[in-house]
């Protein structure tokens, strides 16, 4: 398909929203981003801009079903949602858009999505995962703050707000909420996939971020045999692209340019 600067791509029964910046996936590496539990393609703001002008990469966004414009979900989802995002959805929009090679790049849940991917499938085109804020197991510390979102969306004007960005959304909120906060999720745990990653990773995580701690980290260096580079942001919590957008940008773009660059150097060698 010819990708548009934005649009929809039809997969099946749902439909997904995208916004796609700079050089397309035939002409350049793409970038593509993986939004957090209650984000959205507007939610990442001009980061996906500015990363396309850092790196000279394309950079797709799109918005997960029950997000943003995209089709609403099925609620409620199930206990493997994510992996579900990542074995059954994530291959087929990366197919559509015609991606050939490039980075994954996600947040919070985006980010576990993008790691579940990388651990699973086996696809030379990704040639590295930047993971902002992962999950890679539940802490009590993330569950009582999922738990005080859900009153918070209850006595505040949070659904107001974030009406502004999803067309349905109460789908939205709770698609995440009720998922995190159901008993038999306290088992989820994805540390398996992360030794079966065979591409370098970068992962940027705030100081202060309420949903989860530097084990998080600890965990994938630990068990990934692949490179793990960590970045934690002094006074940061779960959202650095909004709290720290430069310092994120700085080191998401110098990794990209690194990863790419050197993969850009081989091929032209052996050509």
């Amino acid at each position: 398909m010819t990708l548009a600067d934005q649009g929809s791509l039809e997969l099946g029964p749902i439909r997904l929203e995208y916004r796609m910046i700079g050089p397309r996936p035939d002409a350049a590496p793409t970038i593509v981003m993986l939004h957090e539990g209650l984000g959205c393609v507007g939610l990442w703001g001009d980061l996906p801009d500015k990363l396309a002008a850092a790196t000279g990469a394309g950079v797709f966004v799109y918005s997960r079903a029950g997000y943003g414009r995209s089709s609403s979900a099925t609620l409620p989802r199930p206990l493997t949602f994510m992996h579900d995002e990542a074995r059954d959805v994530l291959p087929k929009v990366l197919d559509a858009i015609g991606f050939r090679r490039g980075l994954l790049l996600g947040h919070s849940d985006g980010a576990s999505i993008a790691a579940i991917y990388a651990g699973s499938v086996e696809d030379h085109r990704v040639r590295g995962l930047v993971l902002i804020a992962p999950h890679f197991f539940t802490e009590d510390i993330g569950i009582t703050e999922i738990a005080r979102a859900k009153e918070i969306y209850s006595t505040t004007d949070l659904r107001q707000r974030l009406a502004r960005w999803h067309s349905d959304v109460d789908n939205a909120f709770r698609g995440w909420n009720d998922i995190w906060l159901d008993p038999k999720f306290r088992a989820w745990d994805i540390t398996d996939a992360l030794a079966y990653i065979r591409v370098p990773i970068l992962i940027v995580q705030g100081e202060n971020d309420q949903y989860g701690t530097a084990k998080q980290i600890e965990v994938a260096q630990t068990e990934c045999y692949c490179p793990v580079e960590a970045v934690l942001l002094p006074g940061v919590r779960h959202a650095p692209h909004r709290e720290a957008p430069e310092a994120l940008l700085r080191v998401t773009s110098d990794f990209a340019n690194r990863l790419l660059q050197e993969h850009h150097e081989g091929e032209m060698h052996v050509a």
